[in-house]
């Protein structure tokens, strides 16, 4: 399978932003039209785009949604989407609505018993997002300690039947450094599922690396909208 690069469209009050390191007080807005950012995206021709609702993921009204489920209707590439789906209803209106994959975050470590049975009607639909800071995980739109380190939550959800999970080290996230290669190493080697890597990434050429360490492929999203990355030689490089 080829290592796919996905962008990142980050959207809070129905605008594409950036957040540094996950912090809600240090937003950059990209662009007032998500749905366009989308389009053009996809229009490179990746195999997918990630989409998160930011407001959701921080516990706030799902406003988002709407908008989600329409960009996933009018692309030709399928979309996955995190941020706030905490329950089976919120997963399963995403599912229904043609979304090709749901984001697993806060629910993973508060209701493991919610990820094993979306694991056992849709094992390729559900993505574990293990988001950790200093190797701790964090939650509720990464405000909260969840009290367990990366690996073992993915020990755990392995053992759950997940089989895909999305790696963010915090730290890095939107920073324009590189990625966290040990952490990620790790993760690969504690699991059978494939891992997907984020956080970091400023230059195409750290793309092979990732690769390298067992990654499935990369999310990149400030990288994206700077500049520092283009997506057109990101694909030609991979």
């Amino acid at each position: 399978m080829p290592f796919e690069v996905i962008p990142s469209i980050d959207i809070r009050a129905g605008r594409c932003v950036r957040l540094y390191q996950g912090d809600y007080a240090r937003e950059t807005v990209y662009d007032d039209d998500p749905a366009a950012v989308a389009r053009r995206w996809a229009g490179y021709g990746v195999a997918r785009v990630h989409i998160v609702d930011l407001d959701a993921a921080r516990g706030g009204p799902t406003t988002n949604a709407t908008l989600i489920r329409a960009v996933a209707a009018e692309l030709a590439v399928p979309i996955q989407v995190g941020g706030g789906i905490r329950d089976e209803a919120s997963a399963r209106a995403y599912l229904d609505a043609g979304i090709g994959r749901v984001v697993l975050g806060t629910a993973a470590v508060r209701d493991p018993a919610l990820v094993k049975r979306l694991v056992r009607d849709a094992p390729e639909s559900v993505v574990v997002a293990v988001d950790a800071r200093d190797g701790i995980v964090r939650t509720e739109g990464w405000t909260e300690s969840g009290g367990v380190t990366a690996v073992a939550l993915v020990r755990q959800m392995t053992a759950l039947g997940v089989r895909r999970f999305l790696y963010t080290d915090i730290a890095r996230d939107a920073t324009l450094t590189e990625p966290n290669y040990d952490a990620l190493r790790e993760l690969v080697g504690s699991t059978t599922a494939a891992v997907i890597a984020s956080g970091g990434i400023a230059r195409a050429g750290q793309l092979p690396r990732l690769a390298e360490c067992g990654a499935e492929g990369a999310i990149i999203g400030r990288a994206l909208y700077t500049g520092d990355v283009d997506l057109e030689e990101a694909l030609r490089i991979v």
